[in-house]
C-alpha cells in the first residue's frame, strides 16, 4: 500500500503507536475506539510526525492512516493507550487485521532506516511499501516470517502443549514453529513436532492461514494424524505435551486465533461432524 496521504475528507481512522501501544479513545465502553483521522491531523502532539503518515487501507468509504510515535507519549486526557494482545482478544471499531498491518510496517520503518548493505540512509519509496537505498541500489519490503501450526489428533485425543511463556497462565496449544530456509511447508510441520515433543506424523492437511503480528509472522495451519513415538518434550520452549480427551481439553487460546480453530476443526475431524 502506497505510504502517502489521501485527502483529508476520505480518511476516517487513524492508527496511532505510542510507547507499543495503539492510542484509542478513554471510554468507559467495551469497544477500543480508535481516533478519526479529522480529529488528529491537528493535533499539536502528532505536528512533528506529519512527513510520517502512512496509508494502510483505502478504499472508497474506509481509509486508515498509521503514525508511529516510537517510545514518545500521546499526551491526551481523552486517549489511552491498548496493547495489541488486548484488542485482539477484546473489540474493536475496525478490523483487527488493519491494526496488524500497521503495527508491520511501523516495525519495518523503525528497523529499516539504514542501508544493511552499504549504510547508507534509506528513503521511502513512494509507490510502494519499501525503502531504497540510492546509493547501492538495495531494496527492502516488510519482513513476513512464514510459520506452521499444527493440530494432531490419535482416535480421539488431540496432542496439546504448554510453551514457557504459558506456564502462569496454564494455557495448552497446537504446536508451531518457524519455517527455516530450503525446507517445504510440511518438513517443517514434521521437523518442528519431532524437535518439540519426538512424535512421528502421517496425513499432512492444509488447513488455513492468519496473518500474526508478534512480530511479523504469518501462521499456516495444518492438521495431522499421529504416526508414532512416545512424547519427549525438548524442555526449552515446550515444558509439557500431552494426550488430551477431545472433550475434556485443558485451557486453550481462543477461536480469534488460528490455534483456537485449529482445536475446534480437529475435535469435528474426531467426531466425524
Amino acid at each position: 500500500m502506497p505510504p502517502k496521504t489521501v485527502p483529508t475528507h476520505m480518511i476516517k481512522k487513524c492508527i496511532v503507536f505510542s510507547q507499543n501501544q495503539v492510542v484509542v479513545h478513554n471510554d468507559d465502553q467495551d469497544i477500543f475506539k480508535l481516533p478519526q483521522w479529522q480529529m488528529l491531523q491537528d493535533h499539536p502532539e502528532l505536528s512533528a510526525y506529519q512527513d510520517q503518515i502512512v496509508t494502510i487501507a483505502v478504499a472508497p468509504d474506509y481509509h486508515v492512516n498509521m503514525i508511529d510515535l516510537r517510545q514518545a507519549t500521546f499526551d491526551d486526557a481523552d486517549y489511552v493507550s491498548a496493547g495489541l494482545r488486548d484488542i485482539l482478544m477484546g473489540s474493536a471499531d475496525i478490523n483487527f487485521e488493519y491494526i496488524a498491518k500497521a503495527w508491520q510496517y511501523a516495525l519495518f520503518l523503525r528497523t529499516h532506516q539504514f542501508c544493511g548493505q552499504c549504510g547508507a540512509k534509506m528513503r521511502q519509496v513512494g509507490w510502494e511499501m519499501a525503502r531504497h537505498c540510492d546509493v547501492c541500489q538495495h531494496r527492502v519490503y516488510p519482513r513476513v516470517s512464514p510459520c506452521i501450526i499444527v493440530a494432531i489428533r490419535h482416535e480421539d485425543k488431540i496432542l496439546l502443549a504448554q510453551g514457557n511463556r504459558h506456564t502462569s497462565t496454564n494455557l495448552y496449544s497446537t504446536l508451531a514453529g518457524f519455517v527455516e530456509s530450503g525446507e517445504s511447508l510440511e518438513q517443517a510441520v514434521h521437523r518442528e513436532v519431532m524437535e518439540e515433543v519426538g512424535v512421528q506424523l502421517k496425513n499432512i492437511e492444509y488447513f488455513d492461514s492468519q496473518p500474526w503480528p508478534f512480530p511479523h509472522s504469518l501462521m499456516m495451519g495444518f492438521v495431522a494424524e499421529y504416526a508414532g513415538g512416545d512424547i519427549k518434550v525438548d524442555g526449552k520452549e515446550i515444558l509439557d505435551a500431552q494426550w488430551f480427551h477431545y472433550n475434556a481439553l485443558p485451557n486453550i487460546p481462543s477461536k480469534i486465533s488460528i490455534a483456537g480453530r485449529l482445536i475446534e476443526h480437529t475435535q469435528k475431524l474426531i467426531t466425524g461432524s
